[in-house]
């Protein structure tokens, strides 16, 4: 009998088998040119490392609604491919397609195969090994750069609108957003009870909110117009900072929790390493119940990488706790990862606290829905 743990926990770290389901909505006449660009895509995908098979499937009832899924080895080569440049160039012939997307990500927990036809060769990837315990929050991020000498008007830009209406419909709700900056860089994590594709496209129809992006829009790095779906949806694409991990402990959390965003900014190339490592540590930190570490969640693409931290203590109180390290030799894995040019040393405790310093996002906003 498999036990759960109390904690709540999601990870892309678990090394299981990754089953991704892509529902499609096609606009009336589209199929033809749906198939080409499809079969243009599928040969791509083929060679990607960790892709295993992919299937294309056409609705029995409706023939406008396609599904897509796939399948990989783990989760980690499948999220390097999605978040990489290189796949939004590939899936751009698709856009004028489609009309709606869903995707879905689960990792493969059981399995039942008829015993006389399976192939010789076992499947590639293993199996996840327990169920995990969820609290039913979707978390997602989005991170962009302004133009430096801009950070302080987007700030005051950023902190000064009215929150959208917290209920998107009878299963879908806001719980939180928690907005950081650091330097020109800008991370707003929102907290979704129920379907995020929903409770994002809620958002962006908000006068409020619309108003706000419309205004920052003269400082952002990255052009974008956003009454052209296909300019939106690139730059929202392109700013997708996915969470890879989460773990915190179970039940009512305490009052007197305070949330930090921790920047950490890794080497070329080690972005995925350096959120594997971090993941590795809280879940140690999780395990214990002394530890001043109420949660935390890692969202990470390419080399961005951002872990924020609810802390029972203040952030500076204890340098490495905060940072998500345990020891010496752990200090000396981060040491490895992080491009120490931009970070300065870990040599010392003095140089420890100066990174956590300047790791430390600067909070614009921190908003929750009355009840969450």
């Amino acid at each position: 009998m498999t036990t759960l743990s109390e904690r709540i926990s999601q990870s892309a770290f678990d090394g299981s088998r990754l089953r991704v389901v892509l529902l499609l909505d096609l606009h009336e006449g589209a199929q033809q040119d749906f198939l080409e660009a499809y079969e243009h895509l599928r040969n791509q995908v083929a060679s990607v490392p960790g892709h295993i098979t992919d299937q294309l499937c056409q609705s029995i009832e409706n023939p406008s609604q396609w599904l897509i899924t796939s399948e990989w080895e783990s989760a980690p080569p499948f999220l390097a491919w999605v978040n990489s440049e290189e796949h939004v160039k590939m899936v751009q012939p698709l856009h004028g397609c489609v009309r709606d997307t869903r995707s879905l990500r689960f990792s493969v927990l059981r399995e039942t195969s008829n015993i006389a036809s399976l192939a010789p060769e076992p499947p590639k990837g293993r199996l996840q090994a327990n169920p995990r315990v969820g609290d039913g929050v979707v978390r997602h991020a989005l991170t962009f750069t302004v133009k430096p000498g801009s950070e302080s008007m987007v700030a005051e830009i950023l902190a000064g609108y009215t929150s959208p209406e917290a209920r998107v419909d009878d299963t879908t709700r806001l719980r939180r957003t928690s907005l950081f900056m650091h330097g020109n860089r800008v991370v707003r994590a929102v907290e979704v009870q129920g379907d995020l594709v929903a409770a994002l496209r809620h958002i962006s129809q908000q006068p409020e909110v619309r108003a706000v992006e419309e205004a920052i829009n003269p400082y952002l790095e990255q052009d974008r117009d956003l009454s052209d779906p296909n300019s939106a949806r690139v730059f929202f694409t392109r700013a997708a900072l996915p969470a890879v991990h989460h773990v915190a402990a179970g039940g009512q959390q305490p009052d007197g929790i305070k949330r930090h965003a921790l920047y950490y900014p890794a080497k070329e190339g080690c972005g995925m390493a350096l959120a594997r490592m971090l993941a590795r540590q809280d879940e140690l930190a999780a395990d214990d119940p002394s530890c001043p570490v109420a949660g935390s969640t890692i969202f990470q693409r390419d080399d961005v990488v951002v872990r924020m931290v609810d802390l029972r203590i203040p952030v500076d109180s204890d340098p490495m706790l905060s940072l998500g390290v345990r020891g010496p030799r752990k200090t000396a894995v981060l040491r490895r990862l992080i491009d120490t040019e931009v970070a300065g040393g870990l040599s010392n405790d003095r140089e420890i606290a100066h990174f956590l310093e300047r790791a430390d996002m600067a909070l614009i906003t921190d908003r929750r829905a009355p009840g969450a």
